[in-house]
């Protein structure tokens, strides 16, 4: 059986803990993951804070297969994330001729100068791997077991597909949602506790969920199954559809996602 491989995701800025800004990176990399077999099994969000970064950094990818961090590469200041990371793995960082390479075309031939802004985007820990950014041109880089992406979501996506072909993946989560509309958690939370308890190699799990449809509010839950053996999720699937019909809920099974 393919081994479990994990992963830990870091979201760096000030400006996601003030609630400015709203992530999506983390849904991003963890969709992209799934399918090669890498499992997030933790997030955390953090602060552009020097000692913040490397502590997290150093206790993240000793606990978990990889590692991404997202925010604090680009050109200002409080863009200290690379310096942070080369701390962590105690390497030295400065501007590097690869790096170069990359942005000063990039910048040149949109008739802009290599200011020092620009230079610090340059900047890559020794014995880093460079990741491609298709979309702006500056680099992530990779060290040890840690991805270094931006904080931009298009830019992380587009770093992304320089990622796949680094990751040593294992078995490949499976997961299955019913959806009961109008169906209440304290109905079902009897048989399914039942179930969870008689198939201990599933992850089963719960999510009420409450919206406004005009004037109307619909509520309902889904129950979402997880495995990584093809035939057991199969049948836990069957199991969550007959817990939802009991009560008299049709279910929906694997539905759109809202």
């Amino acid at each position: 059986m393919a081994r479990t491989v994990t992963a830990a995701v870091i979201l760096i800025g000030d400006e996601l803990l003030s609630g400015r800004t709203q992530d999506s990176n983390l849904k991003t990399i963890a969709e992209f993951l799934n399918p090669l077999g890498v499992e997030v099994r933790e997030a955390r969000v953090i602060a552009d804070v020097h000692e913040t970064i490397v502590s997290t950094v150093q206790a993240m990818s000793q606990r978990h297969d990889y590692v991404f961090t997202t925010g604090g590469i680009g050109p200002t200041h409080d863009d200290i994330t690379a310096d942070a990371v080369a701390a962590a793995f105690g390497r030295t960082i400065d501007v590097r001729a690869d790096a170069m390479a990359i942005l000063k075309p990039w910048y040149e031939a949109r008739g802009q100068d290599m200011n020092e802004g620009r230079l610090r985007m340059a900047r890559i820990p020794a014995g880093a791997e460079l990741i491609h950014n298709p979309v702006s041109a500056a680099p992530g880089f990779m060290l040890g077991n840690v991805f270094v992406m931006a904080g931009i979501p298009a830019v992380t996506c587009g770093m992304l597909q320089d990622v796949g072909h680094r990751i040593q993946g294992g078995a490949v989560v499976h997961a299955h949602t019913v959806r009961g509309m109008g169906l209440r958690e304290g109905d079902i939370a009897e048989p399914l506790g039942a179930l969870a308890k008689a198939r201990p190699e599933v992850s089963f799990g719960s999510y009420p969920f409450m919206r406004l449809n005009g004037k109307n509010t619909e509520f309902g839950v889904n129950l979402v199954a997880r495995s990584r053996d093809p035939d057991l999720i199969a049948t836990s699937l069957d199991a969550l559809v007959e817990i939802v019909k009991a009560q008299g809920v049709k279910p929906e099974i694997d539905p759109k996602k809202d």
